[in-house]
């Protein structure tokens, strides 16, 4: 009879997906900060508060959208292109990692891969100006890859089926209400990052327990301990089961 419990009987094989805005890269109040001015120039009045809200981890596509069908502005290619040059040049002189979290990448000791709502370009400039693209690269998967971005599961799902795990056998480290409701809906563990820079807005906190993540922190090197006794405790579950 095998009497082996725990980890020893049941190898952890699993996968941490992290989102890139404000997980892996202090992007988000630079991007707000672009974003809300260019709708100004535009005569379009949107607080801070307001488009973190709107738009905190949701794609592209969405916040055209919103755009479109609520304020009657279009987006068209001369607005996106003034936007996007604009952000790249404020990341570039401004743009910094998350604390700590280089560390971790290092010590976490499983795959890993990125899954965020920006395109790939964006991403990678993201992770190249900050250090950590020899980290991630290849393993970066964009909400251009599927139909339906965040709060959907898609992006999440595609992650996983390309690095060949199962939804269950992945943690997602998300900052955004629509992040985690997109890992919850795939079924993988939802890891709530409230470290960056822009958690102290106005009802963001209470937006995130809202949803009842599996872990919620706020220093990344916590990380590694809270992925271990994850494992740890879903691994001794099974066991108590099998």
């Amino acid at each position: 009879m095998n009497t082996v419990t725990g980890i020893s009987a049941i190898k952890p094989r699993h996968l941490v997906i992290f989102d890139c805005d404000g997980v892996l890269v202090d992007s988000e109040p630079l991007s707000v900060r672009v974003l809300v001015a260019a709708l100004n120039r535009h005569g379009i009045e949107m607080a801070e508060e307001e488009a973190y809200e709107r738009f905190l981890g949701r794609s592209l596509a969405t916040m055209r959208q919103v755009m479109d069908e609520e304020y009657g502005f279009h987006t068209g290619p001369e607005f996106l292109e003034g936007m996007r040059t604009d952000l790249y040049s404020l990341f570039k002189a401004e743009l910094k990692p998350i604390p700590g979290i280089a560390e971790t990448l290092e010590a976490l000791g499983l795959q890993a891969c990125v899954a965020s709502s920006s395109n790939p370009d964006r991403i990678r400039l993201s992770l190249t100006i900050t250090g950590l693209i020899d980290k991630l690269d290849p393993h970066i998967f964009s909400a251009t890859m599927v139909k339906n971005g965040k709060p959907a599961p898609d992006l999440f799902l595609l992650a996983a089926s390309e690095m060949g795990f199962a939804p269950e056998d992945c943690i997602v480290i998300e900052d955004s209400p629509a992040g985690i409701e997109a890992a919850q809906r795939a079924g993988m563990a939802s890891f709530a990052f409230t470290g960056g820079s822009h958690t102290h807005t106005s009802g963001y906190r209470d937006r995130i327990e809202a949803l009842s993540p599996d872990v919620v922190f706020d220093a990344m090197p916590d990380l590694l301990h809270l992925v271990q006794k994850y494992i740890e405790d879903r691994n001794g579950s099974v066991s108590a089961n099998t």
